[in-house]
């Protein structure tokens, strides 16, 4: 059966915003894939803004194509559904003008760019998101407030991007991008991936301080670690490319204690979750 062929067995409908509390981001009965293969089955979020939405499942589930979804990538393709930011339907922007819109990627295996220095590469990055050039003397003071606040010493900023980086310095350059490019909405893919305590605390901090300001934060990850630090408010978990369930901090407790299988529930290919509500 082909992405174009599947139908919908019957997934739930978007949640409701609560009163006095604007959606940021809002994914209505997404279905989408490539080559083909449908993926995404049907998923419904809403994010408000400074939530924190913790995005679980096993490899293969649908997590990261949801991520690439979102932010455009191109090779996926939307079969239905709607990806609304404040709004403003995503799906026919390329992935700069999602960008533009207030949508950031942090990516799970980020890649090298020998030659290119960091301040180069993030003053690119602010020039294209914001349509116009930015000041050296604003961009410097930029740069220098989102080290201090991911805690990253001033020496980084002359390496080259992500060249002979440990795990660790790759993730607290995304997080660097974040607070750089202040998004209005942050997918992070796996930013505890590879680290260790102390990076990982490094990183956490990071998100942390975005969470602060405002920012609405997807974070997909395999494990409970990352979320003593980073506190969520919701937990989807994911199976076959559908929310299989959605709740509090718990879940993600239960995960760990009990793995996948007490969600799997054969002959239903459905699995319709409730759709997270605050």
């Amino acid at each position: 059966m082909t992405a174009h062929e599947e139908t919908n067995p019957g997934s739930p409908a978007p949640a409701p915003a609560q009163a006095g509390a604007t959606p940021l981001l809002e994914v209505r009965d997404l279905w989408a894939g490539m080559d083909g293969k449908t993926i995404l089955k049907g998923v419904n979020l809403v994010v408000r803004s400074g939530e924190v939405h913790a995005i679980m499942g096993r490899n293969g589930s649908g997590k990261s194509t949801l991520a690439h979804v979102l932010m455009g990538y191109p090779g996926y393709e939307v079969i239905r559904g709607e990806i609304l930011l404040d709004g403003r339907d995503l799906r026919s922007l390329d992935v700069t003008e999602r960008a533009r819109a207030g949508l950031f990627l942090g990516f799970q295996y980020p890649v090298a760019i020998p030659g290119v220095p960091v301040t180069a590469f993030l003053r690119a990055a602010l020039r294209a998101v914001r349509s116009q050039d930015v000041p050296p003397r604003e961009f410097r003071k930029t740069l220098a407030a989102a080290m201090r606040e991911a805690g990253i010493p001033e020496e980084f900023a002359s390496r080259p991007v992500n060249d002979g980086f440990s795990g660790g310095e790759k993730k607290r350059l995304e997080v660097l991008q974040m607070l750089m490019l202040k998004p209005r909405m942050a997918i992070l893919d796996e930013a505890d991936s590879g680290l260790d305590i102390d990076a990982l605390k490094a990183v956490a901090e990071g998100v942390n301080r975005g969470i602060a300001a405002g920012i609405g934060v997807m974070l997909i990850t395999h494990y409970q670690r990352i979320l003593d630090h980073v506190k969520p408010d919701v937990v989807h978990v994911f199976l076959d490319g559908r929310v299989v369930l959605s709740g509090g901090p718990e879940v993600a407790r239960q995960l760990e204690q009990r793995g996948y299988e007490w969600l799997e529930t054969p002959g239903d290919t459905a699995s319709p979750a409730s759709p997270a509500t605050r």
